[in-house]
């Protein structure tokens, strides 16, 4: 968890910062496999939701850079707000999705008194979340240059895939479900 969010503060690529986004989470998966294999299920299936969400905004956009956020995504203002709420769900801020496996990790440490390790993972997740926080930043609350005369756009409008619309809300609301997940698994 350490090594990929250290690795990725540095980085301003976005594929490079979801390869070390996915460094990170494998921490938290591994140590969630050590304790109970029905927990560390219901952690991959909310990362892999959480993730193919952000892939699926990221790929039609052409976005090779965190610059190129800022620059695409205020043309269209409602795939702004889903990829805000996928970035801060990929860190794990609650009440969003991404808080709820984290969380049920860290409780798990801590009833089988593992508390150092719970410190270290949460810990560990602060520079993951920075980066995060800094892809949230750059895509939502800064704007392009406006300094062009001309009616054309120099972007075009990325053909989205229609299973975003699916993997959006669950990327978002998927932590009231958490409870339910957590029993049938």
């Amino acid at each position: 968890t350490l090594v990929g969010g250290v690795m990725g503060m540095n980085q301003t690529q976005t594929r490079k910062l979801m390869a070390f986004s996915s460094i990170a989470h494998m921490g938290w998966l591994i140590t969630a496999l050590s304790l109970n294999p029905k927990l560390a299920t219901m952690t991959f299936m909310i990362y892999i939701t959480m993730t193919t969400t952000m892939f699926l905004i990221l790929t039609p956009m052409m976005t090779k850079t965190i610059p190129d956020l800022g620059l695409t995504l205020p043309w269209h203002p409602l795939l702004t707000l889903t990829t805000m709420l996928s970035l801060l769900s990929l860190g794990g801020l609650p009440p969003l999705s991404g808080f709820m496996p984290k969380w049920i990790i860290l409780n798990e440490l801590v009833s089988n008194d593992l508390m150092p390790l719970a410190t270290l993972l949460a810990l560990a997740s602060l520079p993951s979340l920075y980066f995060y926080t800094r892809m949230t930043y750059t895509s939502t609350l800064t704007s392009p240059p406006n300094t062009s005369t001309t009616k054309l756009k120099w972007r075009f409008k990325p053909h989205l895939a229609k299973s975003l619309t699916f993997l959006t809300p669950l990327t978002v609301m998927l932590l009231p479900l958490t409870p339910t997940l957590s029993y049938t698994m």
